[in-house]
């Protein structure tokens, strides 16, 4: 996406936040958003705010960071890199102090995405093999003396791995394959008439248990969302010809395969043919999605596939679940939080920074 410029990093309002019909906990007990922003200079940040609008901390990094993946036990997370960024940054959640940097293995980049193992001893983050352009891989990284240290890696048995979840037996993971190669230090898709998309289920020790594909071959398998029951949902990119209908948002449910998720022609072409952030809300069986090219923020009913919601939302980015509903980050606007308890779904918006935030954000109790 083209980089956004609107205001600095510095541009913030304080204070309590009227939510109307709802609440939050007291401070210090409020979630806290963790994403990636930039500033109106191009820094980079590692950023924590309270939905107050009160900022944590902002840390400045070297690179652009993408994903945010806490760990499970300890106050801190790790910001991986953009795609192709070599380096990534181990934050405490305390304090914002940069903990360690971690760097790419030689011939190897990040695409951008990781997750912790639930015992917070071993982390997986999806690599490119730049010696094999676009051969995923996971990169096996041990947290050992309060250091990661990279221990192995696994293939993702497809090209360009994007995003990494687990399911909830927390020990299989789900891997989207973007299918797209990428040489090193480069976002230039190499082989578009020969992508080879997947979404794939796998053990920790790289044992392939599934391989599926959607029914277009550039229809790139990118963002994950998993439900506590199993549940698979996936956001795509196609990387086609505009005119040409493509399913951007697919479901995989327990014992079904992969596949298309219901949508309308309306919200199917308001997309653009691209989607750049999806979340599920376990308690209220709803899934959200970022459609930022088309300026489009969509919430479903996860079981029926009914459309919740169709609002405009300018260069929509991150979107993440709270307790009554959805918090969505944006690019070029204000953050909103959408209270979807009751039949006619409420936007407040947020006081934090508008601008210059990145497709994902990630909330931290």
């Amino acid at each position: 996406m083209l980089r956004r410029h609107v205001i600095g990093l510095g541009s913030l309002l304080l204070g309590a936040l009227s939510f109307g019909g709802w609440t939050l906990s007291r401070k210090g007990k409020e979630p806290l958003l963790l994403s990636a922003r930039d500033d109106a200079d191009g820094k980079h940040y590692a950023v924590g705010y309270r939905l107050d609008g009160s900022c944590v901390f902002a840390t400045e990094v070297g690179l652009r960071c993408h994903a945010i993946v806490q760990h499970p036990h300890r106050p801190l997370a790790l910001f991986v890199a953009r795609r192709p960024g070599r380096t990534s940054y181990l934050i405490d959640l305390d304090s914002g102090r940069l903990l360690q940097s971690i760097d790419s293995q030689p011939n190897r980049h990040f695409y951008g995405h990781g997750v912790w193992h639930k015992d917070g001893e071993w982390l997986y983050a999806t690599e490119n093999d730049t010696s094999d352009p676009g051969r995923g891989l996971l990169g096996l990284y041990r947290f050992d003396g309060e250091r990661l240290q990279h221990s192995g890696e696994v293939p993702t048995h497809g090209l360009g791995p994007h995003e990494v979840a687990w399911l909830p037996d927390g020990e299989t993971l789900v891997v989207a394959n973007g299918g797209i190669r990428t040489e090193a230090e480069s976002r230039v898709e190499m082989n578009l008439d020969a992508m080879e998309p997947s979404l794939v289920l796998m053990r920790r020790d790289g044992a392939l248990l599934s391989k599926e594909t959607l029914p277009q071959q550039m229809n790139s398998v990118r963002h994950l969302a998993i439900a506590s029951d199993g549940t698979i949902v996936a956001c795509q990119q196609y990387m086609g010809d505009a005119h040409e209908r493509a399913d951007l948002l697919a479901i995989k449910r327990p014992g079904q395969p992969f596949q298309a998720f219901p949508l309308a022609d309306e919200q199917r072409q308001a997309m653009t043919q691209y989607t750049a952030s999806v979340a599920v809300h376990d308690e209220l069986r709803l899934v959200a999605l970022t459609a930022p090219r088309g300026n489009r923020f969509f919430i479903w009913d996860l079981d029926s596939g009914a459309l919740r919601l169709d609002a405009p939302l300018p260069d929509c980015a991150g979107v993440g679940a709270v307790k009554d509903g959805f918090v969505v980050t944006s690019g070029q606007g204000r953050c909103r939080l959408y209270d979807c308890r009751k039949a006619e779904i409420a936007m407040q918006p947020l006081q934090l920074p508008p601008a210059f935030w990145d497709n994902h954000l990630h909330l931290a109790s």
